[in-house]
């Protein structure tokens, strides 16, 4: 699953099929995602084999590397990929969905980082990412620190979602986003996220040297007259694809 995770979103980056948005879901409406098996045998190995702890500890890293890269992939994806949250959201789920670009969920959704729970610290983006999101040290400690649920209601007060939806309409909700995240140039639309993305971690600084470097080439595309001429003419834009690199 960490694997493909990885590898669709890599693709999904690519334009092959003139993808413009992503909506990231659970199957069904009982959990965007419940966490870790804690039935995998895996997570035991540690504590039933006390042989040569400090290799196997360095073993186990790259794997560890390679989960956080799958969901890092999301991230960095220049399609923006929204999280239509319905159910549990726990564990992992918070490290997905904080990889993603924007986040809505269902009233009845629940949230919890629940790794400490089970011995664990987060590790796969929650610790590095939902602070960031949210803005709000405090509550984000006190919830990474007590793995306590929180409701749909407190997600949106804290900013992790963007707006709450009813059970009924929540998928239609989040396809009307992706439609209007679509409906935008795409070249844009690559570019205010991997703007967003730079940012983040930067000082406003280093981020508005980045867009400038950016739009010295986005500037020069077609789609800015294309939507200037239709905007006046009231018309929807038609935008090109962008084709694969291979094809060019």
């Amino acid at each position: 699953m960490w694997r493909e995770i990885g590898e669709v979103f890599s693709l999904l980056g690519r334009m092959e099929d003139d993808c413009r948005a992503i909506i990231l879901t659970g199957a069904g409406t009982a959990a965007f995602s419940s966490g870790i098996d804690i039935s995998d045998p895996s997570l035991m190995m540690v504590s039933l084999d006390r042989d040569d702890i400090a290799r196997k500890g360095l073993a186990f890293m790259p794997k560890i590397l390679d989960m956080q890269r799958c969901f890092t992939a999301i991230e960095e994806c220049p399609i923006p990929v929204i999280a239509v949250i319905q159910g549990s959201c726990i564990g992992a789920g918070i490290d997905m969905a904080s990889a993603c670009d924007i986040r809505i969920c269902t009233k009845t959704a629940q949230f919890a980082v629940r790794e400490v729970k089970i011995g664990l610290a987060a590790d796969v983006g929650t610790l590095q990412r939902f602070p960031k999101i949210t803005g709000n040290d405090s509550r984000i400690r006190e919830l990474c620190l007590t793995g306590e649920l929180f409701s749909a209601q407190e997600a949106l007060e804290i900013g992790f979602v963007s707006r709450v939806c009813s059970n009924d309409s929540i998928m239609n909700d989040g396809v009307k986003l992706a439609k209007a995240i679509a409906a935008n140039s795409p070249v844009a639309v690559m570019g205010t996220k991997k703007s967003l993305v730079y940012s983040r971690d930067r000082s406003v600084a280093d981020g508005l040297n980045h867009v400038a470097t950016q739009n010295a080439l986005l500037l020069m595309s077609n789609d800015i007259p294309t939507a200037i001429i239709s905007s006046k003419q009231k018309k929807t834009a038609k935008f090109l694809r962008i084709p694969e690199f291979s094809k060019l």
